[in-house]
């Protein structure tokens, strides 16, 4: 064998073991999930009703003019005494929606409810800027963030406040839910990768005592801690994890309530989808390059220094997967005499270990929410597009994590809402959408280059690989296709 062979091959195998390597992760937080399943966070007492404390509900917004009013009304009706709930409504807006926030702001206003309306023409610091901008003017001890497509319960203050009677509470973190997961194959997707997040990895970081993050919305926050941390940043594009581990750095303690579920409305395009993903995995990676020196030199705990690692490194298998797909034809072409020993003995573990793990990781999370939404037989339909989908995004994400290691800024574009619930509501025709790119036509040439490994795959009868070969000719041809269609 050639000596490019051997490198070609050895190269395929690397990647496979790095995979593994955060693949294996996701079994360690399934595996600490369930340790500490039974460790329910309690508050430490119940406030009695004249002590408890004010709080400040802020509301950024951006040019959200289909959902703003339908935010606006369910933080109104909260469950909490109006002497002591403070809404601000912080909106940056260009467009019609200050028009629509300052009509309801004033029609709350006259029910009695205490809301105020800030609007700043200099979008300084984007989200990070309009919040810290906002606690000048709080009068709350609280802060409770919620972003403009979120619909938030009436009892959602009471459910988080009492944690609070612990001094060394910094943040309470509630549970995403989602309003519109059967609106379409997409939205179900993306559902279960973020139950993924809220319901295992959230729960096992928070209940074995490692680090974990301040979402952005639907948390709560001691105000005393942001300003202890260092203030809200607008440094990287993830401001609420850059604060979440500035804080926990300091010392101070975050509870996560997995019971406490606050709906939200998922991304029913897309390339809105795209756009808020590409803003989390850069934003992670610049969290990373800006906070993991510090805290692989702190004094934490050794697990919480590996688990920060995993977390804030995580979307480096991106780049790890593109160069995957890259290798798999390569690959192929001069494996031509391999047998099924060298593929049950070498590749399925490293296949297992990259996709099972995964596989294993989103079932446990939707075990532990109860019968999914359309029952099993659906939910199993459903894991491999989401594999799929997750390997398509990764000329998306590995585009993020260079722009994030190379140190390119680039603004804070928020996510397109639409006001979309139910499967007979359409987005077609709203104003807001996402940047037009040409990663899609780049996806849509991955997939040309899959389809030819395929080929190769049938050629020379490495018919264990076609499954393989197939989740990444799926993802990158649905992940293109859907973009190109969508945004015309």
């Amino acid at each position: 064998m050639a000596w490019y062979q051997i490198a070609l091959i050895a190269a395929y195998l690397l990647v496979l073991l790095a995979l593994a390597f955060y693949g294996m992760h996701r079994s360690l937080l399934v595996w600490l999930f369930y340790r500490h399943k039974k460790q329910q966070p309690e508050p430490k007492r119940q406030f009695a009703e004249h002590e408890l404390p004010k709080v400040t509900v802020q509301c950024p917004l951006f040019n959200e003019m289909y959902v703003a009013e339908r935010l606006l009304e369910a933080v109104a009706n909260v469950d909490y005494p109006l002497d002591k709930l403070e809404i601000q409504v912080l909106d940056d807006s260009t467009d019609e929606t200050q028009g629509i926030c300052r009509r309801k702001v004033q029609e709350l206003s006259n029910r009695g409810v205490h809301i105020q309306y800030i609007h700043r023409d200099d979008r300084t610091g984007f989200k990070a800027g309009a919040l810290e901008n906002g606690l000048h003017n709080a009068s709350g001890e609280l802060a409770l963030v919620f972003d403009a497509d979120f619909i938030p319960k009436p009892g959602i203050v009471r459910e988080m406040v009492h944690h609070f009677t612990d001094s060394n509470v910094g943040m309470v973190q509630a549970r995403w839910g989602h309003v519109n997961r059967d609106y379409s194959a997409l939205t179900e997707v993306e559902a279960l990768m973020l139950d993924g997040h809220f319901v295992i990895e959230h729960t096992a970081r928070h209940r074995s005592g490692r680090f974990f993050n301040f979402n952005g919305t639907a948390g709560m926050w001691r105000i005393e801690t942001i300003a202890d941390a260092g203030g809200w940043q607008h440094d990287t594009l993830t401001e609420d994890m850059d604060l979440s581990y500035r804080a926990q750095l300091k010392g101070w303690q975050f509870v996560y309530l997995t019971d406490t579920v606050t709906p939200a409305e998922l991304p029913v395009e897309m390339n809105s989808f795209k756009s808020q993903q590409f803003r989390w995995a850069k934003g992670s990676i610049q969290v990373a390059v800006k906070l993991l020196p510090t805290i692989l030199r702190s004094k934490v705990p050794p697990q919480v220094k590996w688990e920060a690692f995993f977390h804030l490194t995580n979307n480096l298998a991106y780049p790890l997967l593109l160069l995957l797909s890259l290798l798999l034809l390569p690959n192929l072409a001069v494996r031509t005499q391999h047998g099924w020993r060298e593929v049950v003995l070498i590749d399925l573990p490293l296949f297992f270990g990259t996709t099972m793990s995964v596989v294993m990781f989103y079932l446990a999370s939707q075990r532990e929410l109860g019968r999914p939404p359309g029952g099993w037989r659906r939910l199993i339909l459903r894991l491999p597009l989401m594999l799929s989908i997750g390997i398509g995004l990764c000329i998306n994400q590995t585009r993020a994590v260079f722009e994030a290691l190379l140190g390119r800024d680039t603004e804070f574009v928020r996510t397109p809402k639409h006001g979309v619930e139910q499967r007979t509501e359409s987005w077609i025709g709203k104003r807001y959408r996402a940047a037009k790119t040409l990663i899609p036509y780049f996806e849509l040439l991955m997939a040309a280059y899959l389809l030819a490994a395929v080929i190769v795959a049938v050629m020379y009868k490495h018919f264990l690989s076609m499954p393989f070969l197939l989740l990444f000719l799926v993802g990158y041809g649905y992940v293109g296709a859907l973009s190109v269609y969508q945004r015309r």
